[in-house]
């Protein structure tokens, strides 16, 4: 059961210095999925250090704890994402130093500049306590800053549209520069974007070291959600355009954001992801080859593997054949695109039971036209949404696990159904086609455990469904490879024994050249 309110002794300015501080935006301990639940874990499994979790959250959001915080997580702090103070009016040496002080924002907003970040933090230091709103926004000198990046990015778009765009970066980017920063030996951000600058500006601001692990990498997923954004206008001026070109102002949005991914990679010592397939688009946002590691999901294989399977009628019990989604009901989980699978997966396998195990509260719009689909569809007595569940209970009578994403990392819930022998039906996005088919180099190899589809096709996830729950021999075949991949590659306490080492060659300052204390590389080789 969720705490009302997080506890007194976790919370405030009060509390003691960390080992690691990991930021997180928008996630933990306030909304539960993969990330959060990884990030838990990984507090949890590293009993002997003290965690600051420092959460970047909306303004006046509220706020509810959705997980029991660990006893070694020493602190819990906010930071408002685009919430500035008044500030003072005037700085000292006025005009000009402002001038200098906002030119480091020209260049990353403007040139994605990664050592820009830097010098932005240097200059800010000696003016903390003035700035706010009123010098960063409203003076002059901000106004000047606009029309120069105006004219350089966005000349012939909105001028409006580019005003208040650049108005919400700016505060965006100073409410992380200026928001108090938690005392730890070592800054982990779960992600670019936000968490990463948070991270950027710790490293130069305190010398210290800092880290980032990326279950997906961020900028896709911010372009897709800038790309389809209600709240960013057509800009009108181009959309008349003979050329039919884009929209500048979506562009400096994107840009922006691959900008704060240069000055995290810039600044962290490890640039962690979960599958190989990140490597290319992190290569491409500016990450150093020769910081990139690969540290996986890891599932509790005992927990996970000791399920035991449920016969379904035919072959030796009575259930019907059953599909589920295991994720929250929200937008980049496609969960229209698995009601249309539905749909069409019924015309093949009449009895088929298909769930969605899941919470629905975190978009209620999106949830009630979920269900005003299924209804359209007459898919009543066939398609149920459960809530949150104990997957325990679960995983032994589900025959083939579903997703349906347009954005993922490496799915935590398929190394669940992997090591309870449950293959998968997924969307190739993140590191699915990785866990369903294996590395290139796996060795030697496991075969498939199950099926890859494209994004946003419901005939493709329903014919790979129903291939599975028509030849059971296939079936088994698949959940039986994916149990020995998830065995082979993706066991916790391995990932726990990683992040004990890098964590430790951190606190130590041994890892600056990217070794282990014991001289082993710390990615430990492909896991």
């Amino acid at each position: 059961m969720a705490a009302e309110s997080p506890p007194p002794d976790v919370t405030g300015s009060a509390a003691p210095t960390a080992d690691v501080c990991l930021i997180v935006e928008g996630a933990y301990p306030y909304v539960r999925g993969g990330v959060s639940s990884w990030t838990q874990d990984l507090i949890a499994t590293q009993a002997h250090l003290r965690f600051h979790v420092a959460v970047i959250v909306a303004p006046g959001a509220e706020v509810e704890l959705r997980y029991q915080l660990p006893p070694n997580v020493s602190g819990l702090s906010h930071i408002a994402a685009a919430q500035l103070s008044r500030g003072a009016s005037r700085l000292p040496g006025g005009e000009a130093t402002l001038r200098e002080l906002l030119e480091p924002v020209e260049r990353i907003l403007g040139d994605g500049d990664p050592d820009a970040l830097g010098e932005l933090v240097r200059r800010v230091a000696p003016y903390r306590g003035l700035l706010g709103r009123e010098l960063l926004l409203d003076s002059p000198a901000a106004w000047l800053a606009f029309n120069r990046l105006y004219e350089r990015t966005c000349a012939g778009a909105s001028y409006l549209n580019a005003f208040w765009a650049f108005r919400t970066l700016v505060a965006g980017l100073f409410s992380m520069v200026l928001a108090d920063l938690p005392d730890a030996a070592v800054y982990h951000c779960v992600a670019t974007g936000y968490a990463g600058l948070v991270a950027a500006r710790a490293h130069y601001e305190t010398g210290r070291p800092a880290l980032v692990t990326e279950h997906g990498v961020y900028t896709n997923e911010r372009r897709l959600e800038i790309l389809s954004a209600p709240w960013l206008a057509v800009d009108d001026q181009r959309s008349l355009a003979v050329d039919g070109g884009g929209n500048k102002v979506k562009e400096l949005w994107i840009n922006t954001f691959v900008s704060y991914s240069k000055a995290c990679y810039a600044a962290c010592s490890h640039i962690i992801t979960l599958f190989e397939g990140n490597f290319a688009l992190q290569i491409e946002d500016g990450a150093i080859r020769e910081r990139l590691e690969i540290i996986p999901n890891g599932i509790d294989l005992d927990r996970f593997g000791g399920i035991e399977a449920i016969p379904r009628a035919g072959y030796g019990g009575t259930r019907p054949p059953t599909i589920a989604l295991v994720g929250r009901v929200v937008p980049i989980k496609d969960i229209k695109t698995y009601i249309r699978a539905c749909a069409l997966l019924r015309k093949r396998v009449p009895d088929v039971q298909c769930f969605v195990l899941g919470p629905m509260d975190e978009d209620p719009v999106y949830a009630s036209e979920c269900r005003e689909m299924i209804a359209q569809f007459g898919l009543g007595d066939c398609l149920h949404f459960t809530g949150n569940v104990n997957l325990l209970d679960w995983f032994g009578k589900i025959d083939i696990n579903v997703l349906t994403s347009v954005s993922e990392g490496q799915p935590l819930v398929m190394l669940e159904a992997g090591a309870a022998a449950v293959p998968s039906v997924g969307t190739d996005v993140g590191g699915v086609r990785e866990l369903v088919e294996g590395r290139p180099s796996e060795t030697p190899p496991l075969g498939l455990g199950g099926r890859v589809c494209p994004i946003g096709d419901p005939g493709a996830i329903a014919a790979a469904c129903a291939e599975l729950l028509l030849d059971e021999a296939l079936r088994a075949q698949c959940g039986a490879a994916m149990q020995a991949r998830c065995r082979a590659h993706y066991d916790k306490r391995d990932l726990h024994r990683r992040y004990a080492r890098l964590y430790g060659a951190l606190l130590t300052g041994s890892a600056r050249d990217g070794s282990a204390r014991d001289g082993s590389t710390l990615d430990g080789g492909a896991a």
